[in-house]
């Protein structure tokens, strides 16, 4: 979908994922999203951003031995908008509902392999918020 976007929008990127077992938006050298336009300080596929995007700055992992499904959110240091989260707890509040609703559909709906694969990518910058069960269905999943 994003692949399409781009080109039916004249939007010019070499390589715009990292592939693997789950792509997902690569970063630029300075370690920006590859989406972003600094000029104008906003996405270029806002419209059809991925979950990370939707999600982000919090983030997720999943504690196979305790069965928790752990958020964290990033810090400012990576993320501009942790900033701005940190600071107003009624707006970190709503996007929090939103980005968990969004990474608990998330790790449903993917296999088994690309679920491991996003659980390998470390995330040192972020800060443990929170934890809830990941259920039974999930748990399951990891351990095929």
């Amino acid at each position: 979908m994003i692949l399409n976007f781009l080109q039916e929008n004249d939007i010019a990127i070499d390589s715009p994922f990292e592939n693997g077992q789950y792509a997902f938006p690569r970063e630029t050298d300075d370690g920006y999203c590859i989406f972003l336009d600094k000029v104008m300080g906003k996405c270029r596929i806002h419209s059809v951003k991925p979950e990370t995007c939707v999600a982000g700055p919090i983030t997720f992992d999943i504690d196979a031995e305790t069965g928790k499904l752990e958020w964290f959110l990033k810090t400012s240091k990576i993320c501009p908008l942790a900033a701005s989260l940190h600071k107003d707890r009624k707006a970190y509040h709503t996007h929090e509902e939103s980005a968990k609703h969004e990474i608990r559909r998330l790790v449903r709906e993917l296999d088994a392999e690309a679920l491991r694969a996003i659980l390998a990518i470390e995330e040192p910058d972020t800060v443990k918020v929170a934890e809830d069960d990941v259920g039974a269905e999930v748990s399951a999943k990891l351990k095929s």
